[in-house]
Formats: C-alpha cells, structure tokens, sequence
C-alpha cells in the first residue's frame, strides 16, 4: 500500500456542513481498502481567484494509505460531487 494525500476544497460552507462531505471521502476511501491517517481541516479561506463563481472555499486535507487501484475509483467519485469545487490527490514518496 502507498501513501496519498488528497486535498479537497469544499463550497463555503459551515463547518457542521462540511461534516457530511468529510465523512462521505471518508467511508469512499476505506470501503475500498484504504486506511485513513489523519483529517486536518484548514477551513474557510479565500480562493485566489473565482472558482465556480465562489470567492471562499473550506479546505480539507486527508493523508491516507490504499492500492493504487482505488485512485481510479476515489477520483471519479469526488468529481460527482457538486459540492467540491476542486480537488488534487497526490503520492507521498518517503
């Protein structure tokens, strides 16, 4: 299993609002085998430019363990999601 980090920027939302979307990448990522180490919310902040007509978004950053097979799956599942206004999952190389 490799190690990944994906960071996600949520509509500017309140943080009981987040709560759900957080879970959701959550329960995705270990329904397909993965191990979540750690969840760190960055919160509210404002976006250098406009993305989707939004000049604020709520950061998360999840570090994670899964087969690289499951980057496919998590991947397409988060650009379903209307509320992520982006996203980046990255390989952590030690």
């Amino acid at each position: 299993m490799n190690k990944y980090e994906v960071m996600f920027i949520a509509k500017p939302l309140e943080e009981a609002e987040v709560d759900p979307i957080v879970e959701f990448i959550s329960n995705l990522i270990t329904k397909n085998g993965g191990n979540i180490e750690k969840v760190d919310r960055w919160g509210k902040r404002h976006l250098a430019y406009l993305v989707q007509k939004q000049a604020e978004g709520y950061y998360v950053l999840i570090n994670f363990e899964a087969d690289p097979t499951v980057i496919k799956e998590i991947d397409r599942v988060i650009k379903i999601r209307d509320e992520i206004l982006r996203h980046l999952i990255v390989k952590i190389d030690e």
